[in-house]
């Protein structure tokens, strides 16, 4: 998991969109699910980096070409978290929930499932 990139925010609303598939796909099926209206040559350019990066596979399968996801979007969400919280929070969870607290962006519900994973954590 160390060797994972950061992908830019582009690229994430494409893996995201694979990710939520749970299965191979090919071009088509991710152009019609984007919620942006990109071009097809801007949807495959992300596909060929994604690919180049080593999150996706990519094979022929008829006239179409198939991908795969090589990187999980758990492993991908974790990484990025921890980076995340490394580098605006000092690696300190009681600053990142402050920080959404302080912005009441936490609910009570929120709030009695974080009690709760603290809880079963000790």
């Amino acid at each position: 998991m160390a060797g994972i990139q950061k992908i830019p925010d582009s690229e994430l609303e494409i893996m995201m969109t694979i990710w939520d598939a749970d299965e191979k796909v090919t071009s088509d099926y991710i152009m019609d699910h984007l919620d942006k209206a990109w071009q097809k040559t801007t949807v495959l350019n992300f596909l060929s980096r994604l690919c180049d990066r080593g999150f996706l596979s990519c094979h022929k399968e008829g006239r179409f070409n198939i991908y795969e996801v090589l990187v999980k979007k758990d492993d991908y969400l974790q990484k990025e978290s921890k980076t995340f919280l490394r580098k605006m929070h000092h690696n300190s969870l009681t600053s990142l929930v402050a920080a959404l607290y302080d912005g009441e962006s936490v609910s009570k519900e929120d709030l009695k499932e974080l009690k709760k994973y603290i809880e079963e954590a000790e």
